[in-house]
């Protein structure tokens, strides 16, 4: 009797643990398979939209500036993943924005010599070129640490009860800058994190697809809470993180438009810049490595 081949081996997930819907070999339908890329989207979309909202604000910028980075996030994400799909590691993962690299963009955000340029959108685009030359010396350590083999056998030495906790504490430090803005509109926070979280286990497409459904469902609620004018009369501080057309983001959006290299202009090197982004790119290593 002929063994069989690796490849022809499957292992049903029930016959491994009831709970399991899939396991490794498995593979789920063409609608299932997009339904899933299409949450994973969402997750990506969430880093791409969070992280701007957060800086770009801060380097003096406009709607159409936040909106521009919005879509060069999502496009670079787009490309490393097809990249890293095709000819990298080919693990069936999104690439996306990490939060690592928030602190060593602040402290370039209120440099002295940034802060000190009194027109708006001039200081954004010095900080955006700041931000880009920092960006490009510091993924040298990554492309070095890669191609020479190095952190491969630094990886060697990690292991499961090491990392766990390290990508705990880097996943547990996002808390401080997300969990709030929860309490900026209770109203919306609160059933969205009820929903998320609330499960029929005899309905699975409950728990496969929470994100989605969340999302679809809280969203209509906002809109019909904006369009019904509850928050009308309300400060402009809740009005902002509570109605649906205070982002601005569709309004301020071009039709079309496709990133290119360097569209805020050449890329500004300061040595202080480039060291403390060497740090997150240490950082998101690790974080990428446990994850």
């Amino acid at each position: 009797m002929v063994d069989p081949k690796p490849e022809e081996i499957s292992h049903p997930a029930m016959d491994q643990l009831h709970s399991l819907e899939y396991c490794i070999d498995s593979n789920p339908s063409w609608g299932e398979s997009i339904a899933l890329g299409f949450k994973h989207y969402i997750l990506a979309l969430g880093t791409a939209v969070m992280i701007p909202t957060f800086l770009v604000p801060l380097m003096g910028s406009d709607h159409g500036d936040k909106v521009r980075v919005v879509q060069t996030l999502l496009f670079v994400e787009g490309i490393n993943t097809l990249i890293q799909t095709l000819f990298g590691t080919r693990l069936p993962t999104v690439i996306g924005g990490s939060y690592a690299f928030m602190v060593p963009i602040m402290s370039i955000i209120h440099d002295l010599a940034l802060t000190r340029i009194e027109d708006d959108h001039l200081r954004f685009l010095s900080t955006m070129r700041a931000v880009q030359g920092a960006l490009i010396v510091s993924s040298s350590i990554q492309i070095i640490l890669g191609y020479s083999q190095l952190w491969a056998i630094c990886s060697r030495f990690f292991s499961p009860l090491g990392m766990v906790p390290v990508i705990s504490l880097l996943d547990f430090g996002l808390f401080d800058r997300g969990f709030p803005v929860v309490g900026r509109c209770v109203e919306i926070g609160v059933p969205m994190l009820i929903l998320f979280n609330f499960h029929f286990r005899q309905l699975p497409v409950l728990e496969r697809f929470a994100l989605l459904i969340s999302v679809t469902v809280i969203w209509a609620y906002a809109h019909l809470l904006t369009a019904s004018g509850a928050y009308k009369h309300r400060p402009d501080l809740t009005q902002g993180n509570c109605r649906t057309d205070r982002a601005y983001l569709i309004s301020a959006a071009p039709w079309i438009k496709i990133p290119y290299p360097l569209q805020w202009g050449a890329p500004k090197f300061d040595a202080g810049h480039c060291f403390g982004m060497m740090a997150a790119v240490i950082v998101s290593l690790i974080e990428s490595t446990g994850g």
